[in-house]
């Protein structure tokens, strides 16, 4: 299931990065005390009280600007806001209400998402710094200063308390984004999928310029189909439509359960497939690699073991990967897929036992015990496994800094071995615990 998202969203300069950064707990979005620096919306997953959610900041709104630059940042801004489950709106403590306050909490008011109204650069709280700010009519204003760090706490209790309110009905299909370049055939695949003529496919480049979703059931499961606009190179993305769809691709992906990754076998995996892959993969989604065409290769006994030790070479970062050679032409092997979406998805839900899992590990050390950094040497206490979609396994430990990623990564082999998580990334997190 998806992290809930929050946008945050207001004119520019009033420190909507600098609050960004401060809870992403890292510098993502470039602070700069002039407007316009941030121009993309940039994602970041955080917690907050227990509950995960994922951040998207924007650029800001300047709603009566003819300049071409202003334009573009405000339909960034559009797409994060109609995607959003819940809207920071930020304003100038210290400046006061402008105009374009006024048109921005319109904007707002219109897409009837719940919207906190957060009165940033108060250093110093008192009433009357924020009394003016109840005339936009969003209710309680809630004072912060992103610098300093202070109010932000009840900013983001009040946004998690939204969560729950704004989750419309119990949808218990499994959610499948299809992504890949453009001319892929991934339009082609989701018609062979669905059974029917859906989605436009031609031959040119481009055709599905949004993400659209369609719902199936397939024997007794459920399923939500998201077919998306090809993601090109960012240097290749020339209009403003298609950049938006391109976001909406990759919001597509946080969305889904599980992605297929549409690749065109004639072309083989390009630098841009790899790209696309490993963004996927660094989401932590669950995936099936799709090679499509598959009928316009030449092919003899071998040529299938060829191409996968191709994908081996080029996927080294997520060598647990699953395949499928097709033709969504043809129809050739299509009906596999779905299949595999269950495997992977289910190996991604999958809950290993805590006695288990703490045997495993424990093994795995013994036999192969950490190196010594200065004298010290990592000591594992115990281990369990804190959420699933990704499997993610918490290591209780003496030191944090003692877990070398080559260590990781021979942990997480050894639970490959164990358990069969293909398809799917694991995540290992290491947690601090003095030894008594």
């Amino acid at each position: 299931m998806a992290n809930p998202l929050i946008a945050i969203v207001g004119r520019p300069n009033v420190g909507k990065s600098t609050f960004f950064n401060k809870i992403a707990g890292r510098k993502i979005s470039i602070t700069e005390d002039r407007p316009g620096v941030t121009r993309d919306r940039l994602y970041a997953d955080s917690e907050w009280r227990g509950k995960a959610f994922s951040m998207v900041d924007t650029g800001g709104i300047e709603m009566r600007s003819e300049d071409v630059m202003w334009k573009e940042i405000k339909k960034q801004a559009e797409v994060a806001i109609d995607t959003a489950q819940v809207i920071l709106f930020f304003v100038d403590g210290k400046e006061g209400l402008t105009t374009s306050d006024y048109d921005v909490a319109d904007m707002l008011r219109r897409s009837k998402k719940p919207v906190i109204l957060v009165v940033n650069k108060i250093d110093e709280y008192s009433e009357e710094k924020i009394f003016e700010f109840y005339s936009l009519g969003l209710g309680e204003p809630y004072p912060i200063s992103a610098e300093h760090g202070t109010g932000l706490g009840d900013v983001l209790d009040e946004a998690v308390s939204w969560f729950e309110k704004v989750e419309t009905s119990e949808d218990n299909s499994i959610k499948i984004a299809v992504v890949g370049k453009p001319n892929a055939g991934k339009s082609s695949l989701v018609n062979r999928l669905l059974g029917f003529e859906r989605s436009i496919v031609t031959d040119i480049a481009g055709t599905t310029r949004d993400a659209i979703d369609t719902k199936f059931t397939y024997g007794d499961k459920n399923y939500t189909i998201i077919d998306t606009a090809g993601i090109r190179k960012k240097s290749r993305v020339e209009d403003d439509v298609e950049y938006y769809s391109v976001m909406r691709a990759f919001d597509a992906v946080r969305r889904a359960d599980v992605c297929l990754l549409v690749v065109d076998s004639a072309d083989g995996l390009t630098e841009q497939d790899t790209k696309i892959i490993g963004y996927v993969h660094e989401a932590g989604k669950p995936s099936v690699i799709v090679m499509n065409k598959w009928d316009l290769i030449e092919k003899d006994t071998n040529t299938i073991n060829k191409f996968e030790l191709k994908l081996k070479e080029d996927l080294k970062f997520m060598d647990y990967f699953k395949s499928i050679y097709i033709s969504a032409k043809t129809g050739q092997r299509a009906e596999k897929i779905l299949s595999l979406v269950d495997t992977v998805y289910a190996h991604s839900v999958f809950r290993i036992p805590t006695g288990v899992l703490n045997d495993v590990i424990a093994d795995a050390v013994r036999a192969n015990e950490p190196p010594s950094y200065n004298g010290r040497r990592l000591k594992v206490y115990y281990s369990s496994q804190v959420s699933v979609a990704p499997p993610t396994v918490a290591l209780f430990v003496n030191s944090v800094d003692l877990l070398h990623f080559s260590y990781q990564r021979f942990l997480e082999n050894t639970l490959r071995k164990a358990f069969d998580f293909s398809g799917t990334p694991i995540k290992i997190l290491t947690r601090e615990k003095k030894s008594n």
